[in-house]
């Protein structure tokens, strides 16, 4: 997700070792030292970092087209404009601009060298980092949103509006900012002495201090408690539909289950798979002593990709769990045309209303549950 580039390795590694990344999937090779640059160089297994490129630009064009997609939907069918799908497209405009910085990541890979100056390393290195901070917050809000829409469906209806979650959509890019502030400061280029320039962060003195202290600030806000955050919601949603299924009929309840648990495992588990194996080599990094060896550097280079991916999965993720999202995408791209979804749209409208009225609350809740829920990420 961040600095991408060469940095100095903490104290503890017991030989230099040359990351790809050192934050939430960006590529940071970090390595003890200039000396130690030049010679970690030289140690690059160019299969493996071909293999690796050719994985970087994949991830590219699949992110790039699938977030294009949902961006576009979303944009195009008044059906698609809901309070989820306004997070949904702030997540897929970071997504879109995450993979932008990834044929330069791959460019530096393959050249071991930055070629493009350092204004552009700045620039890049910010709009990445600032992106895959984004992304990750947009992930924590729209599972705050679910679990007010869930648990308290009647008393959020006055905060879960287009209006508003256009307004937290620009709060969290603020915040995003904000919490970017040290890679926008030490962003720059680091010379060898064979004139070799990487894109990085460089540090002051000590660096190791803040090298490690970066990394805890990483971990905690850009992982450990954004998932706190997702989890406790999803677990809190799980519960709610289970005591409220008992109300709406033992095979409305079943269902709901079933497709809640199937949302939440998914979403919760991609996110995991993702980026977990990323900060345990970071956490290691700075806790503990790493033995370097050319399997354990494939490895890494594999769960730096493995992060990017994270906003590959994303529009499949929407097209499997929102029949809305699968509908829109078959449409656009001639599957299947499904006609009226703008008139859906109105006709749904009307038809809830009236449901809410004849009804009842109860009903509206149910009806939350077993429909919204389900389309809505």
């Amino acid at each position: 997700m961040e600095p991408w580039t060469f940095l100095p390795s903490p104290p503890n590694l017991s030989e230099p070792l040359m990351y790809d990344a050192y934050f939430l999937g960006n590529e940071s090779d970090m390595v003890s030292r200039n000396d130690t640059l030049d010679g970690a160089r030289h140690s690059f297994d160019k299969t493996g970092t071909a293999v690796i490129t050719f994985l970087y630009f994949a991830v590219c064009t699949v992110g790039l087209c699938g977030n294009a997609l949902v961006i576009y939907v979303i944009l195009r069918y008044a059906k698609m404009k809901t309070v989820t799908n306004i997070y949904i497209l702030n997540l897929a405009v970071a997504d879109v601009l995450c993979m932008l910085s990834l044929p330069f990541i791959a460019i530096q890979l393959a050249l071991v060298h930055w070629p493009f100056g350092g204004a552009l390393c700045r620039v890049v290195m910010t709009v990445d980092s600032l992106n895959q901070f984004t992304s990750i917050f947009c992930l924590t809000v729209m599972s705050i949103d679910r679990y007010l829409a869930v648990v308290h469906p009647i008393k959020s209806t006055k905060w879960r509006k287009p209006r508003v979650a256009k307004l937290i959509n620009l709060a969290v890019w603020g915040v995003s900012l904000l919490v970017n502030l040290p890679i926008v400061i030490y962003s720059g280029l680091v010379t060898t002495k064979e004139n070799a320039h990487f894109c990085t962060i460089v540090w002051p003195e000590p660096q190791d201090a803040y090298y490690t202290a970066f990394m805890f600030y990483t971990f905690l806000l850009g992982f450990f408690l954004p998932l706190t955050v997702i989890c406790l919601c999803y677990l809190l949603i799980v519960v709610k539909v289970k005591s409220s299924g008992i109300r709406v009929g033992s095979s409305k309840r079943k269902r709901s289950e079933r497709k809640v648990t199937r949302m939440v495992s998914i979403v919760v588990a991609v996110f995991v798979l993702c980026w977990l194996p990323f900060y345990v080599f970071n956490v290691t990094s700075v806790t503990g002593t790493i033995t370097t060896t050319p399997a354990l550097k494939s490895t890494f280079d594999f769960v730096v990709v493995l992060g990017y991916a994270n906003s590959c999965a994303n529009p499949i993720l929407y097209a499997f769990l929102s029949d809305n999202f699968k509908k829109s995408f078959q449409n656009v791209l001639c599957l299947r045309r499904t006609g009226g979804l703008d008139e859906m749209e109105r006709s749904d409208s009307r038809l809830d209303r009236t449901r809410v009225v004849n009804e009842g609350v109860p009903e509206m809740q149910s009806t939350l549950l077993n429909g919204d829920l389900q389309t809505s990420i």
